[in-house]
């Protein structure tokens, strides 16, 4: 078995810089895969790290680093749960989508403009992977460690469209939870007015194929590799650990450019 190298043993710069530049220009799964291995054994990190891994590029899209150590929204999500949630499954729906755009025209476009593109003929690898791969990108980033409050234009759209945040968090609760089987609930912008809605796997209100579309400014999964280790069946509590960390001062920043958009 393949192990990481001891602290104390460092290659030259020279060395690590020469190796990554040897698989830079392979444009396939198969060159993330060789770069991603190479930084593990130069910075001798072990292939399975307690930490978020760093951002992986390809192509012109981005695996992102996650926004906060996986302890941070704990007790409500706890550590282990967001690293296979992160690590594993966010990375595969990252690799997936990855290769079946390689080549393709949808590589050159941002991923926002791939998901928009996602009628009922779309690719089934596109849509699943690519959806996987949008959905968790809004779903860390409408989180984080304490949970914060809305900016006033936020707090007063939110009055306006469902009477208070308490009916809201209701409204996500009962979207989430009423989801059968896997999905996402959501809060969008919709001809310039908030909304709730959710969808079924990884389809999100972006795409054609969502019984209602907008711009999506808040995420909540509720597939049960987002809960089930800490939760088990008890999808109603995860919902209610959720809401305790959401982060409504960067859904204010993604409601704001919604709606000048």
């Amino acid at each position: 078995m393949l192990q990481s190298l001891p602290p104390n043993q460092v290659f030259p710069k020279g060395v690590i810089a020469k190796s990554l530049r040897l698989v830079r220009p392979l444009s396939n799964r198969l060159a993330v895969q060789i770069r991603t291995l190479l930084e593990q054994i130069f910075s001798g990190r072990n292939f399975w790290p307690s930490k978020p891994a760093k951002q992986e590029l390809y192509m012109s899209f981005t695996f992102p680093d996650l926004p906060y150590d996986y302890t941070a929204l704990q007790p409500h999500i706890d550590a282990q749960t967001m690293e296979i949630h992160y690590d594993r499954h966010h990375r595969t729906y990252f690799k997936n989508f990855t290769g079946a755009v390689d080549d393709t025209p949808l590589a050159d476009k941002s991923l926002e403009e791939v998901m928009a593109h996602v009628d009922a003929g779309a690719s089934a690898a596109i849509r699943n992977n690519g959806g996987g791969y949008y959905n968790h990108i809004l779903y860390w980033n409408s989180m984080c460690e304490g949970g914060s409050a809305p900016s006033s234009e936020l707090a007063s759209a939110i009055d306006s469209a469902f009477g208070s945040m308490d009916e809201l968090k209701a409204g996500l609760k009962q979207a989430g939870t009423t989801r059968f089987g896997s999905g996402f609930a959501w809060l969008i912008v919709k001809d310039g007015k908030l909304a709730v809605t959710s969808t079924p796997n990884q389809d999100n209100p972006l795409m054609p194929v969502a019984d209602m579309q907008g711009t999506p400014v808040l995420a909540l999964d509720v597939w049960e590799h987002a809960y089930y280790l800490k939760y088990q069946n008890k999808r109603p509590d995860y919902i209610d650990g959720w809401l305790e960390v959401v982060d409504w001062a960067k859904t204010s920043e993604r409601f704001a450019a919604a709606s000048q958009a």
